[in-house]
C-alpha cells in the first residue's frame, strides 16, 4: 500500500482490489477467459501495476495499442500473449517479432506480409459495423483473398470483431454478432480464439462471450451496461489558497465568471495538466461542475487552469484539506458527463506528474 507524501500536489488513489473484483465480475458473468485491455498505460493508472494485479486471475493475455507499450510490459517480466489492437502495418513486423507480439491484421496486404515473414500467431479482425479497422463483412474481394491465404497460414490463432454500442443498442449488437458469425463460418476453419465482447457485451452474459472477452473501462471503475463497477480511481488535490471575494469580483482567466454575492473561494491543486478538463465550467447552478471538499459537493467556478481550479465554498475550509475530483461523492462517469466527455478520457488524461498511489493488495 502507498500513500501520498506531504509534498504531493495532486495524486490518484488506485484501488487494485476493486480492479480485481471488477475483473472477477466480468469473468463470472461471461463465463469466458479474460483478455483485459491495458493500453494507454492501463487506462492511465499504470499498466505494470495493473497487469501485476490481474496476473492473479490467470488471464489469457493482455490488449495493448502499440509496440512500445508491449516493450514496457516485457521489460517488467510479463510473458503472456500481448495482442496489439491497432491494425498491423508491414513496417512494424520486425519489432513485433522481437517482442513476440500478436498483431491484429485487417487487410490482405498486411496478412501476406506477416505470413511471408513469420509463422507466429496473429488475429484477423472483421469489421462488422464499427468502420474503424478490419476487413468489412461485405467486402467480398478482400474476404476471398484472405480465405485463400488463411488456408495455409499456420500462425492463424484468432478472429475478432468490435461492437459499436453494446451498452446501449442491443439490436445493433445482435446484427454485428450475426454478421461476424456468418464470416467466421465461411473461413477455412474456426481458429482457436473467437472473440468480440468488450465490457458491456461481456457483462450481458454468455451470448457474445466467445473464447475470450476483452474488458476495458469496467475494470477501471467506469460504467458499462447495467452492472455498477466498484470505483477504482480517485483523483485528489489539496486546498492551496483561500480568499474572500465580493459581489461582481471575477474568478479565473478572462473574467468569464463573476461572483453574484460575497463568498469564499478555495484554490485546488488540480488542473487540466493533471486530468481535470478545462471545458464545462459554468455559473453556480444545479448544472455546475463540482468536486468534493469537506464531505460535500462544491461548484467549480471560473476556468480550470493548467495547474489549479477554483471552487466556491460555504462553511469552514482550511488550507491543506484534500479535495476529490472523482472517486468519492462524484463518480468518474458523473465528472465526465459534467465536462462533456467520457470516463475513458478522464482516466487517460491523467498527467504524468500525478502520483499513482496503489492500495488494496499486499
Amino acid at each position: 500500500m502507498s500513500f501520498p507524501s506531504e509534498t504531493m500536489r495532486s495524486w490518484v488513489d488506485v484501488d487494485l482490489a476493486a480492479l480485481l473484483d471488477n475483473a472477477r465480475t466480468v469473468a463470472s458473468v461471461s463465463k469466458s477467459r479474460l483478455l483485459p485491455m491495458v493500453k494507454a498505460n492501463g487506462y492511465g493508472l499504470g499498466a505494470i501495476q495493473v497487469v501485476r494485479a490481474l496476473e492473479r486471475l490467470d488471464p489469457w493475455g493482455y490488449g495493448i495499442a502499440f509496440s512500445e507499450e508491449a516493450a514496457e510490459l516485457r521489460k517488467a517480466g510479463i510473458r503472456r500473449p500481448l495482442l496489439v489492437t491497432t491494425p498491423l502495418l508491414p513496417q512494424w513486423i520486425d519489432r513485433y517479432l522481437e517482442l513476440n507480439l500478436r498483431p491484429c491484421i485487417g487487410d490482405p496486404a498486411a496478412l501476406d506480409a506477416w505470413i511471408t515473414r513469420s509463422g507466429q500467431p496473429f488475429h484477423l479482425e472483421i469489421d462488422t459495423g464499427m468502420s474503424r479497422g478490419g476487413i468489412r463483412w461485405d467486402d467480398r474481394a478482400s474476404l476471398e483473398a484472405v480465405r485463400d491465404t488463411l488456408a495455409h497460414a499456420p500462425g492463424w490463432e484468432g478472429v475478432f470483431t468490435h461492437f459499436v454500442s453494446a451498452e446501449s443498442d442491443p439490436e445493433m449488437t445482435a446484427l454485428q454478432w450475426t454478421r461476424f458469425q456468418e464470416i467466421v463460418s465461411s473461413l477455412p476453419r474456426r481458429p482457436a480464439l473467437v472473440h468480440a465482447a468488450n465490457s458491456a457485451a461481456a457483462l450481458a452474459g454468455q451470448t457474445y462471450a466467445g473464447d475470450l472477452v476483452r474488458p476495458g473501462i469496467f475494470l477501471y471503475g467506469g460504467e458499462a451496461g447495467a452492472r455498477p463497477p466498484r470505483p477504482v480511481a480517485a483523483l485528489r488535490g489539496q486546498v492551496v489558497a483561500l480568499r474572500s471575494i465580493q459581489t461582481s469580483d471575477p474568478v479565473g482567466y478572462n473574467a468569464t465568471w463573476r461572483a453574484q454575492r460575497p463568498m469564499l473561494i478555495a484554490t485546488i491543486s488540480v488542473g487540466y495538466a493533471d486530468g481535470l478538463p478545462r471545458s464545462g465550467a459554468q455559473p453556480i447552478s444545479d448544472q455546475s461542475r463540482q468536486l468534493e471538499l469537506g464531505g460535500r459537493l462544491v461548484p467549480i467556478v471560473g476556468r480550470v487552469t493548467m495547474d489549479m481550479c477554483m471552487v466556491a465554498v460555504d462553511g469552514h475550509v482550511a488550507v491543506g484539506e484534500t479535495a476529490t475530483v472523482y472517486g468519492g461523492l462524484i463518480s468518474i462517469d458523473q465528472q465526465a458527463a459534467m465536462a462533456g466527455t467520457v470516463s475513458y478520457e478522464l482516466l487517460t488524461r491523467l498527467g504524468s506528474r500525478v502520483s499513482r498511489c496503489y492500495q488494496g493488495l499486499e
